[in-house]
């Protein structure tokens, strides 16, 4: 029972809702940038744009974590920037993980967002923009209200992500305990150390939490037709 108490327990707990709680609210963020931005527009290269934007879904996290490395690395293209201001990087350290997170986050937030705007009709935002309304006001008053299904959905999604990422948070951010140590890689290593009883609560954590979030989409989606 001392085990549930520790805080060799309760810290990649706290680690991990801290990051999967930051990475989903940057993710609702460039998101809603994104699908404001792209939906209901066609122009040459879209469809390049959007596969951009799509890609860590299907890439093995270890590509996306080596990919993050050679961005935001000591030498890396936006890391010499990054470390020529603030003179550190992010490297092994808990915004590391937040972008990892954040990164395979956005597809999922984006996609549903894409989904709800798109369902939104042409009809109801010409009338809109005929009666004067410009894209803020028909972006806050129209398309959020007539999305907020996708919109739900796509925030539990993204959370539900950025909670159990793995690969590029251990090669971009490591698994130092107490800094970067999410419930992900927490779990690997007590595996690895044969520590079964504190790998299979965290296991069972995440597979309710997993779970939950799961049954909450599929309510949205069922209130939605």
């Amino acid at each position: 029972m001392d085990l549930l108490f520790s805080e060799e327990f309760f810290s990649p707990i706290v680690i991990s809702l801290k990051v999967a709680c930051t990475a989903t609210l940057l993710s609702f963020l460039i998101g809603i940038m994104l699908a404001f931005t792209l939906s209901k527009q066609t122009f040459p290269g879209k469809s390049f744009v959007e596969t951009v934007i799509m890609l860590p879904m299907v890439l093995p996290p270890t590509v996306v974590g080596f990919l993050l490395l050679y961005l935001f690395g000591r030498y890396g293209i936006l890391g010499q920037w990054i470390y020529s201001l603030f003179n550190t990087t992010m490297l092994f350290s808990i915004y590391a993980a937040i972008i990892a997170s954040t990164v395979v986050a956005v597809p999922l937030m984006y996609q549903s967002l894409k989904i709800g705007i798109d369902n939104v009709s042409s009809d109801i935002l010409e009338a809109a923009q005929l009666d004067g309304a410009n894209s803020i006001v028909i972006f806050k008053s129209i398309i959020m209200p007539l999305s907020k299904n996708a919109l739900l959905t796509g925030i539990l999604f993204a959370f539900a992500r950025a909670l159990g990422e793995f690969g590029a948070t251990l090669i971009f951010a490591g698994n130092i305990p107490g800094i970067t140590q999410t419930l992900p890689t927490a779990i690997y290593v007590a595996i690895e150390n044969n520590e079964l009883l504190l790998a299979g609560i965290w296991v069972a954590m995440m597979v309710l939490l997993s779970f939950v979030l799961m049954l909450i989409i599929q309510m949205i989606r069922k209130d939605a037709q």
